[in-house]
């Protein structure tokens, strides 16, 4: 067990942090009020919060969310975000509510999402953007000067939370579908595959951290899916997938040459989907 950043900051500065696995029992209830506070502020925090431990607080309960919303409500908005190929992602400070980032939007501040961004990248610049915004936004609660807009729930979109499969490749889809998967679930839960030696039948488990979109002249190749033409890309369902670097199971990232060179890799070998393989 290893303490939080905030954790350290705090004990650096001389400044109580204490710690739940339930703030909704009665024990942390009397901790929350020993503190005599006006406002409570929510950021990554992954419990549910009662109506009884928000009412503690005169000015009640701000959260930190990743996205603008009403877009990406839920546990993964920035990884959605990119999935999806969204070139414009931010951050909204919210009222908590019964319903999942569905309070009052305090204000929102936005970035773009370059080509190249990963999921911690943009998880990066959001982190740096939300810090001035939710003290500006304290600040106007605390002079009586915020403005509390609802939500057009008809706007709403979902964002849930991965699993490990949800990582899994379907070669079918467009290569460039296939990228955004990968920036979008890097460093977690990480698109993975198989990769089949068509030498020595051998198979070997990866996770692919970063590609570009090779274009396919007519867009469409005819060959199977996850098959390597002769220019060592995978075949996609449109246009090809040029691999850049990948972690080989129980190894560390590499670049593809590397990868390939290591295991007499040649045209026609195959990314098979894990699926598949199990």
């Amino acid at each position: 067990m290893t303490p939080t950043d905030v954790a350290l900051w705090a004990d650096e500065n001389k400044i109580c942090c204490t710690e739940s696995s339930n703030i909704n029992t009665p024990e942390s209830i009397e901790t929350l009020k020993s503190f005599d506070a006006d406002l409570l502020v929510v950021i990554a925090f992954g419990q549910k919060i009662s109506n009884e431990v928000i009412n503690i607080f005169q000015k009640r309960a701000i959260n930190v969310h990743a996205s603008l919303l009403p877009k990406y409500r839920g546990a993964a908005p920035i990884n959605w975000a990119i999935i999806n190929g969204e070139r414009q992602t931010g951050v909204s400070i919210i009222t908590l509510a019964d319903r999942m980032d569905a309070g009052e939007v305090l204000g929102q501040a936005a970035i773009d999402i370059n080509p190249n961004d990963t999921a911690d990248i943009v998880h990066d610049k959001l982190a740096e953007i939300s810090a001035p915004l939710i003290i500006n936004i304290i600040n106007q609660i605390d002079a009586g000067t915020a403005v509390y807009a609802k939500q057009d729930d008809s706007m709403a979109t979902k964002a849930p939370k991965f699993q490990k499969s949800d990582g899994y490749i379907d070669w079918r889809l467009p290569a460039e579908q296939i990228r955004n998967k990968i920036r979008g679930m890097w460093p977690w839960p990480g698109v993975q595959a198989v990769y089949v030696s068509g030498q020595t039948g051998k198979t070997f488990r990866a996770t692919i951290a970063s590609a570009e979109v090779v274009k396919h002249q007519d867009g469409k190749s005819w060959q199977s899916p996850g098959t390597l033409d002769e220019n060592m890309n995978v075949i996609c369902g449109q246009d090809y997938l040029k691999i850049i670097t990948l972690k080989p199971s129980g190894g560390n990232v590499m670049d593809f040459a590397s990868f390939a060179n290591g295991r007499a890799a040649k045209p026609g070998d195959i990314f098979m989907p894990i699926e598949e393989i199990q």
